[in-house]
């Protein structure tokens, strides 16, 4: 599973890695697309001004999605 992160004009992937997955407890069966949008609770804060998207807390961009694989 790779994170979808747009940084001026490019998007750019992202591995899902251990270390984003820490303090994460997963409890029975979970898709790629439950967990995207785990990740987008950890890894994110919503801004709404001025475009309405979610900021990475790291400062590498906005977050744009997930590709399962």
């Amino acid at each position: 599973m790779d994170l979808i992160v747009l940084n001026d004009g490019i998007y750019n992937l992202y591995p899902v890695t251990k270390q984003m997955l820490e303090n994460i407890k997963l409890v029975g069966s979970i898709d790629c697309f439950d967990l995207c949008e785990i990740l987008r609770l950890k890894l994110t804060t919503y801004a709404d001004i001025p475009f309405n998207e979610y900021i990475m807390n790291d400062g590498s961009g906005s977050f744009y999605g997930c590709i399962c694989k």
